[in-house]
């Protein structure tokens, strides 16, 4: 048993997000079906880094599987490429230790979210990109920024939905990249939680806008309190998995 590690893009505007579902079409299910297609019917169960929500993107997930065959990386690069479908696009494919797991060595990953001030409406962007039309406070987001960055309970800043038990996560950076036509906001930690980066981006575009003070989201932050913030959760379109990190290296 062989285990290969891959890197995949995607477009997430006709997915119904990247695990599978009882209903509806998954990035998951779709490169599970190419792959059981390569190993001549038999099931191959594909792990990722982790899931992506419906409508959002990805730069730069990473997935990893067993196969029971002897198939070199480029015969898997060229396969998965031919046998998925245009929304997916496969980077690279290469052989793993055997005790390599694409969520459990997660070190890190980054999520960036686009952000478009133009005032006109842009049918060609709107599956990637949100279109804020609105004057930003670079200074006051950037020190919104600083107070969310370390380690932290991220209550206030995920949804009421998450089942996992410990919200604490370490969020490495948080960086705000003006563009010629508006907003890139990069976000870099240990591991992130259901809705959280969309919720950090409402959040801080409500600081741009002045319609909160840096010192509320503190205060926000230090209650552990998912109603004790008042702003619109971000939406999903403009979302992108852009890079997943691995503190040792995996090859084989």
């Amino acid at each position: 048993m062989t285990r290969y590690k891959a890197v995949i893009q995607y477009d997430g505007s006709d997915f119904l997000g990247y695990q599978i579902q009882a209903t509806g079409r998954t990035v998951q299910e779709e490169i599970q079906k190419a792959l059981t297609k390569m190993h001549k019917g038999q099931k191959t169960v594909v792990n990722a880094s982790g899931r992506t929500d419906t409508g959002v993107h990805a730069k730069g997930q990473v997935i990893h599987w067993d196969s029971p065959f002897s198939i070199p990386v480029e015969g898997y690069y060229r396969g998965l490429e031919t046998l998925t479908p245009d929304d997916i696009a496969i980077v690279s494919v290469e052989e793993v230790a055997a005790d390599f797991h694409a969520r459990y060595d997660v070190s890190g990953k980054e999520y960036r979210y686009f952000v478009k001030r133009s005032p006109q409406h842009d049918p060609f962007s709107r599956h990637y990109a949100l279109r804020y039309p609105f004057d930003l406070d670079e200074s006051l987001m950037n020190q919104a920024a600083r107070i969310l960055e370390g380690e932290h309970d991220f209550t206030s800043f995920c949804s009421a939905r998450t089942d996992r038990e410990s919200k604490v996560r370490n969020l490495y950076a948080i960086k705000i990249m003006p563009t010629e036509d508006g907003w890139i906001f990069s976000f870099s930690g240990s591991g992130f939680l259901y809705n959280m980066v969309r919720i950090l981006v409402g959040a801080l575009l409500y600081v741009g806008q002045k319609k909160l003070t840096p010192a509320e989201i503190k205060v926000a932050l230090d209650k552990k309190d998912r109603t004790a913030l008042v702003s619109r959760t971000a939406p999903p379109q403009a979302l992108y998995l852009w890079e997943v990190f691995y503190e040792k290296d995996n090859k084989k």
